[in-house]
């Protein structure tokens, strides 16, 4: 059996930049066994599955990294979209514990509006040790995920940030390091070494985080983002009441068949 899948480079204008993300269309669900295989094979950050569907939205869609399926992601939602959107202005996704997401054509790119999670100061001496930095540690206290957001001096001590991924495992947490920007508003890295993703390139569902929070702290509603990691991608965040818009392009670097 021939599985056609695209691999999609988003949060970026430029290939082998921003997020990858593999997209495949199936006509119905396999085993969740299969699915993970499939991830796992793949060997990116997320595979995006999504099967036609009627009613609410045009697709359901599962996301899965290499080890585990995930509540809620960002990029391979909007790759997803650059995928599937053929001639329409937006596509409509319905997920599991996220609810409907929207990509819409946005001039040369897209946006996608995710749920937004909101953080309140914690004390975490565990995390900032696996992170290997000093900050003020602020913890998910609604949203999709668990997640865990420090605010560090400047945009300098998040490019330093070296965690250690063995202990920054057993943090059941997506950890996200953030200061204001250099050339952009804001800058973060995101790890989550507990679901196989020890630096995640750009993060969608990160920035459903940092869209309340630094909407606060800047005091408008909209900013500029860059994901410092070692591919590094650019969003713009906008808050709308409880949801996040993010805004970003992708480009598609490869098509191919998985054959089962």
């Amino acid at each position: 059996m021939a599985m056609p899948f695209t691999v999609v480079d988003a949060f970026t204008d430029r290939p082998f930049a921003g997020n990858p993300a593999a997209v495949m269309l199936l006509g119905e669900w396999p085993d969740d066994a299969l699915l993970q295989s499939i991830a796992l094979e793949h060997n990116l950050s997320e595979t995006a599955f999504a099967v036609p569907m009627a009613g609410e939205a045009d697709y359901e869609l599962r996301w899965f990294t290499p080890t585990t399926e995930v509540a809620m992601c960002g990029h391979a939602t909007l790759a997803s979209g650059h995928v599937l959107l053929g001639d329409r202005d937006a596509v409509r996704f319905a997920t599991r514990k996220a609810g409907v997401l929207i990509v819409r054509r946005d001039g040369d790119g897209y946006t996608l509006d995710l749920p937004v999670t909101h953080v309140a100061p914690v004390a975490d001496a565990a995390l900032l040790a696996a992170l290997g930095c000093e900050g003020e540690v602020f913890a998910s206290v609604s949203g999709t995920e668990a997640t865990s957001i420090v605010l560090l001096p400047d945009a300098a001590a998040v490019r330093a940030c070296a965690p250690d991924m063995a202990a920054l495992s057993a943090c059941e947490v997506m950890a996200i390091v953030t200061a204001p920007g250099d050339a952009a508003d804001i800058v973060s890295r995101a790890f989550v070494p507990a679901w196989g993703v020890d630096e995640d390139p750009v993060t969608g569902s990160a920035h459903a985080a940092l869209a309340p929070f630094w909407v606060e702290r800047l005091g408008r509603d909209r900013f500029t983002a860059y994901q410092a990691s070692a591919r590094g991608g650019h969003l713009t965040c906008t808050l709308a009441g409880d949801r996040a818009v993010l805004g970003g392009q992708c480009v598609t670097v490869m098509r191919g068949e998985l054959l089962l």
